[in-house]
């Protein structure tokens, strides 16, 4: 556990720390070789086609959506597609060249199955395994190690006994 508290640590800190130092560097590069108007411009710019592009495809991925559950499967592939067109359309809109870069590149049809590779493995090694052959939480499912050890239905011995109702409890089944 401290091995991914460790690992989140240095994600947060290059993403609200060294990610806008790098934005920051790169609009004044670019502000020094064409001007401050001009860069304050394409930024504008690239959100503005950002907008476009993220509405388009997410409508695109919407569509793709309700397709695949109206024909009654699973919609694994659209809602990846959905939530990397979401991401990428944040970082579009966010003010920078670096993070307009990568979110156009997790918003375009063809290097969307890339991230959507990527994606799809980070969740698998997360995701516990379900060792039974139902849904987790049906009878006889077994999730994984909080489940260890102990049996499942018809595994151990049978207790017979009756029911027997108390008449002075209210919160009783005949109350």
């Amino acid at each position: 556990m401290s091995r991914r508290r460790g690992r989140l640590g240095w994600v947060l800190l290059v993403l609200f720390v060294a990610l806008p130092l790098l934005e920051l560097y790169m609009v004044i590069q670019v502000g020094q070789v064409i001007g401050a108007a001009w860069t304050i411009l394409l930024l504008v710019l690239d959100s503005v086609v950002g907008a476009v592009v993220v509405r388009r495809e997410g409508a695109r991925a919407w569509r793709a959506l309700r397709d695949t559950l109206a024909r009654g499967g699973v919609p694994a592939k659209e809602l990846a597609d959905g939530a990397l067109v979401l991401v990428g359309g944040t970082l579009l809109l966010t003010p920078g060249f670096v993070t307009d870069a990568f979110g156009l590149l997790l918003v375009l049809p063809f290097s969307r199955p890339l991230f959507r590779g990527l994606l799809t493995r980070a969740l698998a090694t997360r995701l516990v395994p379900v060792t039974f052959g139902g849904w987790p939480g049906a009878p006889g499912a077994t999730s994984g190690p909080a489940d260890a050890g102990r049996p499942g239905p018809g595994t151990g011995p049978v207790v017979r006994g009756d029911v027997v109702e108390d008449p002075e409890d209210p919160s009783g089944p005949s109350a």
